[in-house]
């Protein structure tokens, strides 16, 4: 995928409308013959009013042309119209589908950590807020600007026509108007940026809430989530009052330069009446089209405001979302071909902040095949080691290597698709049953999957639902037990059938009995691979070949289980502590 292709609103308006640049065009059309049309209707009604007037006896004579011309500009415009209406109901909706899912493709290219320093609702949000917000543009572009510049010029032009007088007094008035009107929706931009900024804040805050809903029944925290969310709805509020009494002053100030333009003109009307300068038809054009221009410019000052608001809000989005990705493979990334399934941290370095490093200089290697241990306290970088080698963060120096290859210089898909994870918080997507476990493997057929679910001991409890393999799971799962979700990652993972395996407390949400059941299913799944097992409770890690003691991110101890239990040392308190604790047998597998 290409970095970033989109430096600036501007670019990212014309990537995506080139690709409908016939429909854009055909609104152009539409604008141009809507500022005709608005320019020409008052000439045809002079020309029958001065026919009217200067030639009642022989009026049809005089008159016939412009009332031909009055019709069929109407029904031109009313064609064109329901043109322009087809063109919008196929131009918008795949306009706005494509920026939807364009910038969510982008969005998945950044790091694990870009997302757990962004709310996903405010990110939602501003998906929202740019696909909406583009169209907007793009309408005020065709229907507002550049219409009403044509029909200004258009208009300009037919006063001209009338006398130069007129044409004169609009042409000062506009510079005025215009000029004022840039100058004082540019500052609202700021306002419009804030306001955004506080709305995408409380609806990530909104996802936020609903998200740990089990949370707040369960310290019934209902008052205080309510106070919460109306702090912040009261800054969203403040900012955006902040911003309708600008846009309110901003039009106090164009309706007292719309009523002096209105005086001026009406002004000159008598004069140039009195004077026998113009006929009734031409009193009649110049007070008709002057208000209407009046009236259409008024409106297209109002749109500088929601314009500048749009561009705004666009302009935050683009910042955040289109932020260069950290997560994207080096141009020279090759993919990772796993044959052994040997991984070794070389003089490896990381921490995730300055100044606080996890691991400093940290050598460690695990032979092809070979089924290791990671304990150790909360803290010691068990997971980050995990993590590291995900390449959910990349290491500050050193190297890691599987098989020879640093993962640093392969595809992430690649590494990915070399690995199986089985997490200890299981959080599943708002599908089916089927779905969540075809994720291992999406090419599965339903019998691959079925035997899955057999071999983590899914199938019955499936089977017991109503509607079996095609249940929604709910929000993250939520409809399902935590063994329940466990053990969906566990046949996902045996579907995967990658050749390193990544076990982080995969059994912690299992009681004994189940987590015996699929003690040989977890047997069979991790023979001829490269295994990982990240446990707190020691008795999970029996037919380990190796064991590694993490503390303070370094390996302080490392061996069998029983040759770490005949050291006596820290794995060897820990070990005695937790029998002491939990007498009673313990399933000897993760």
């Amino acid at each position: 995928m290409k970095r970033n292709p989109y430096t600036s609103l501007t670019r990212f308006l014309w990537h995506f409308s080139r690709r409908y640049r016939w429909h854009v065009a055909g609104l152009f059309i539409v604008g141009l013959v809507w500022a005709a049309y608005f320019s020409l209707n008052p000439a045809m009604i002079k020309l029958i009013i001065d026919a009217v007037t200067d030639h009642p006896h022989d009026l049809m004579d005089h008159a016939l042309v412009p009332i031909v011309g009055f019709f069929g500009m109407g029904f031109l415009l009313t064609s064109l119209s329901t043109a322009y209406d087809y063109i919008i109901l196929k131009l918008f909706p795949r306009f706005r589908s494509d920026i939807i899912e364009e910038t969510y493709t982008y969005l998945q290219h950044h790091s694990y950590q870009f997302f757990q320093t962004h709310l996903a609702g405010t990110l939602s949000n501003k998906i929202s807020d740019l696909s909406k917000g583009a169209v907007s543009i793009i309408t005020s572009i065709i229907d507002d600007f550049f219409s009403r510049t044509l029909l200004f010029t258009f208009g300009l032009g037919t006063l001209f026509w009338v006398h130069p007088l007129f044409a004169a007094a609009l042409i000062a008035w506009a510079i005025l108007f215009f000029g004022l009107s840039f100058y004082l929706a540019r500052k609202s931009e700021q306002y419009s940026v804030d306001f955004s900024e506080a709305r995408s804040g409380v609806m990530g805050k909104i996802v936020d809430s609903i998200t740990n809903v089990l949370n707040i029944k369960l310290f019934a925290t209902q008052t205080y989530e309510h106070g919460y969310l109306r702090r912040h709805l009261g800054e969203m509020i403040q900012k955006e009052q902040r911003l309708h009494w600008y846009m309110l002053k901003l039009k106090l100030v164009q309706s007292f330069s719309v009523t002096l333009l209105l005086l001026v003109m009406m002004s000159l009307l008598i004069y140039t009446r009195i004077q026998g300068l113009i006929t009734v038809g031409d009193f009649a054009l110049v007070l008709t089209l002057t208000t209407g221009i009046v009236d259409e410019t008024f409106y297209l000052a109002l749109q500088f405001v929601y314009f500048s608001e749009d561009v705004g809000v666009c302009k935050q989005a683009l910042s955040i979302l289109t932020k260069q990705p950290e997560a994207l493979d080096s141009p020279r990334a090759t993919p990772l071909i796993v044959e052994g399934g040997e991984i070794v941290f070389k003089d490896v370095s990381f921490g995730y902040s300055e100044g606080k490093p996890i691991f400093t200089h940290l050598n460690l290697r695990i032979g092809p095949g070979e089924k290791v241990g990671l304990v150790g306290l909360s803290g010691s970088g068990k997971t980050t080691l995990v993590h590291l080698l995900l390449r959910l963060y990349e290491v500050e120096s050193g190297e890691i290597l599987i098989d020879g290859q640093n993962i640093a210089h392969v595809t992430r898909e690649s590494l990915a698709q070399n690995m199986a994870m089985i997490p200890q918080d299981t959080v599943l997507f708002h599908r089916t049953i089927y779905e969540n476990i075809l994720y291992g493997k999406l090419d599965s057929t339903e019998k691959d999957i079925i035997e899955a679910a057999k071999k983590a001991y899914c199938h019955p409890f499936i089977l017991q639902m109503k509607e079996g393999y095609q249940t929604l799971v709910g929000e993250r799962g939520m409809k399902l037990s935590g063994g329940q979700r466990q053990r969906l990652a566990i046949a996902r993972a045996i579907l995967k059938n990658a050749p390193i395996l990544i076990l982080d407390e995969a059994t912690s949400a299992l009681d004994s009995l189940t987590e015996q059941q699929i003690q040989e299913s977890l047997l069979h799944l991790m023979q001829n691979r490269t295994t990982l097992a990240i446990a707190h409770r020691l008795s999970t890690l029996h037919q380990m070949d190796r064991i590694c003691f993490f503390e303070q991110g370094r390996v302080i101890e490392e061996g069998t289980h029983q040759e770490l239990l005949e050291k006596n040392g820290r794995y060897a308190q820990l070990w005695h502590m937790q029998s002491l604790e939990f007498p009673a047998k313990m399933p000897s597998l993760v």
